[in-house]
């Protein structure tokens, strides 16, 4: 399969200056936007697919754009502007809303991504590398924070979370789990960054060992598995016939649970909904050279029989 390799578009008038999409031109060529089609964006972020995508569209009545970050909401108001219309919800209420209400798309986007700005404000908790409140959550009306988590569960329940989730090994684990019940209470990304590193200390060489804890706290704060779970089977009930899906994880957590949806539909034969059209992932590793930010993405596409 050839796909073109583009640098990432110099920051304009656009907000793509803010979010540089990952695996724009794979997405594209394999999604295949035509004029007149309807587009579903369940992650939309700032914007930087779902610009393009309509660009070819040209459909932006019946374009639906979603995401659950309030700052997402406020930088997609362009495009309500020109006709589409905005959610502000998790893309898992998202989808149950629009497919209860019998909508259908020709296109539907799931971006399961952090976006750039939530990682590189401070404020937002999300980065080990900028000190911040333990903030983490992506929809700030939600009670739970990785604050209230990192100073109220269990010192077991910490251990399965860093593990399950972060994929972290058990014994760093629960050296973890210790300097965090230890050091109570936490309130910054510095702190929690702290405790990691000294559980590390002498052990680890390229990838910061904050990096799993953070991931691992922050899909537990926003419950990103479950959402996904949620989404999978809904997704041939929100595309027309011909309808086409694109998914881009970031993490083999993310990924697995993809690829064994995409499997089952494959292998049900003449009872499945969806073919699958990406037989290996596309990685942006290889397809998305230019966006050091993509590097571990993948994506998956299908198309509704």
């Amino acid at each position: 399969m050839s796909i073109k390799e583009h640098p990432p578009q110099s920051p304009g008038s656009s907000d793509q200056g803010l979010h540089v999409p990952v695996l724009l031109d794979a997405t594209l060529e394999l999604l295949k936007p035509a004029k007149g089609e309807k587009y579903l964006d369940l992650t939309a972020g700032y914007g930087g697919h779902a610009g393009r995508i309509l660009e070819k569209t040209e459909n932006y009545k019946d374009a639906v754009l979603v995401d659950r970050d309030e700052f997402a909401i406020g930088k997609l108001q362009l495009f309500k502007q020109k006709g589409a219309r905005l959610l502000h919800a998790d893309f898992a209420n998202a989808a149950a809303q629009l497919v209860e209400s019998g909508r259908k798309f020709d296109l539907v986007l799931v971006d399961l991504g952090v976006s750039s700005p939530q990682l590189d404000m401070g404020e937002r908790g999300f980065s080990f590398t900028k000190n911040g409140p333990l903030d983490m959550r992506m929809d700030a009306r939600q009670q739970v924070s990785a604050e209230t988590l990192v100073n109220s569960a269990s010192r077991d329940e910490l251990v399965r979370i860093i593990t399950q989730y972060g994929e972290e090994p058990l014994g760093f684990a629960r050296r973890i789990a210790d300097g965090i019940v230890k050091a109570r209470p936490l309130h910054t990304t510095e702190e929690l960054a702290a405790i990691v590193l000294n559980a590390h200390v002498g052990k680890w060489k390229k990838t910061h060992p904050a990096t799993r804890t953070f991931q691992a706290l922050r899909i537990a704060v926003n419950d990103e598995l479950r959402q996904i779970e949620t989404l999978l089977p809904l997704i041939p009930k929100l595309l027309a016939n011909g309808g086409r899906v694109g998914i881009i994880s970031f993490h083999s957590l993310e990924d697995r649970l993809v690829k064994q949806y995409f499997s089952e539909q494959a292998r049900a034969g003449y009872e499945s909904e969806l073919e699958v059209l990406t037989k290996k992932p596309l990685g942006g590793d290889t397809y998305d050279v230019h966006n050091p930010r993509s590097r571990s993405s993948k994506l998956r596409v299908a198309v509704k029989k």
